[in-house]
């Protein structure tokens, strides 16, 4: 498969002259992110650099502002979720932050449908929100369990 000519990760890796590039606590290039936070303020970023080639009318722009919205707060919940009160709000908002980033999967599908020119753009981004799906599924699952054993 051709490689997307800028994946979603190295749109503010550094590699970019963008001066937003500079808002990142870390821009050391080529080091994977482990670190959730910054993980999913890079996606909300590629959303954002990816919705920039998207042409606006009528078949677009309602896919465009979903996905502006579920696409950018996925980060925005992660930080909720990492200042939690209790197990039980965790669990809670690490579930929002799971299903914004399966509905940023929908969208990002869609406009690739609406737009075929950006489907070679689209997939990375799709697989970057799959896998943020996956990992949210893990960590409410998980967090559901250790909080069902601490009440029992």
């Amino acid at each position: 498969m051709k490689k997307p000519a800028v994946m979603p990760w190295e749109i503010f890796d550094g590699r970019n002259d963008d001066a937003t590039s500079l808002l990142r606590e870390d821009a050391t290039p080529n080091v994977p992110i482990y670190d959730l936070e910054e993980r999913t303020a890079q996606f909300g970023e590629a959303v954002i650099e990816f919705l920039k080639r998207v042409p606006l009318g009528p078949r677009t722009n309602r896919l465009v502002d979903q996905l502006t919205g579920c696409g950018t707060s996925v980060a925005a919940n992660y930080c909720e979720a990492d200042d939690a009160l209790s197990k039980k709000d965790f669990v809670k908002i690490i579930g929002t932050c799971r299903k914004e980033a399966r509905e940023s999967k929908l969208f990002i599908r869609l406009i690739a449908k609406a737009c075929p020119a950006l489907r070679e753009h689209a997939v990375p981004l799709w697989r970057e929100a799959n896998e943020l799906h996956l990992i949210f599924s893990r960590i409410r699952r998980t967090a559901q369990k250790n909080l069902k054993a601490s009440n029992e």
